[in-house]
């Protein structure tokens, strides 16, 4: 049988400059491919595309009903780096199900969300 190797979530966009900006300056992604209509985002573990939105299919801005989440080893360090220059969509925060996350909308207002297990928080 067929193994998956990884997941990469491609973001439509027909904003791919500006895109780019919010992931390389605000949320510390490095741009590894900027072609037209085109990109390749990179940080740690971490790989985001961009394109323009598929000429076959309407396009009025994201259309995914879920959000992106990101595990990360130091979510307090996210937080204190995203909250002041980010539209937050919810503040950190620790949750029964044993999460400590928050999210925010990126500039197309996709969500992304950052988690740690409580039990493994930096001290």
């Amino acid at each position: 049988m067929a193994k998956l190797t990884s997941l990469t979530p491609m973001f439509w966009t027909k904003e791919i400059a500006a895109t780019v900006a919010f992931y390389t300056d605000v949320l510390g992604f490095e741009c590894g491919l900027l072609e037209e209509g085109w990109a390749v985002l990179l940080r740690d573990e971490i790989e985001v595309m961009l394109a323009y939105p598929n000429e076959h299919v309407t396009f009025n801005g994201p259309m995914f009903t879920g959000s992106f989440y990101i595990n990360t080893t130091n979510v307090d360090e996210l937080w204190e780096a995203y909250k002041d220059t980010c539209n937050i969509c919810y503040p950190i925060e620790n949750f029964e199900y044993g999460m400590r996350e928050f999210a925010i909308y990126d500039n197309n207002d996709y969500i992304l969300q950052f988690g740690q297990p409580i039990n493994q928080e930096e001290e």
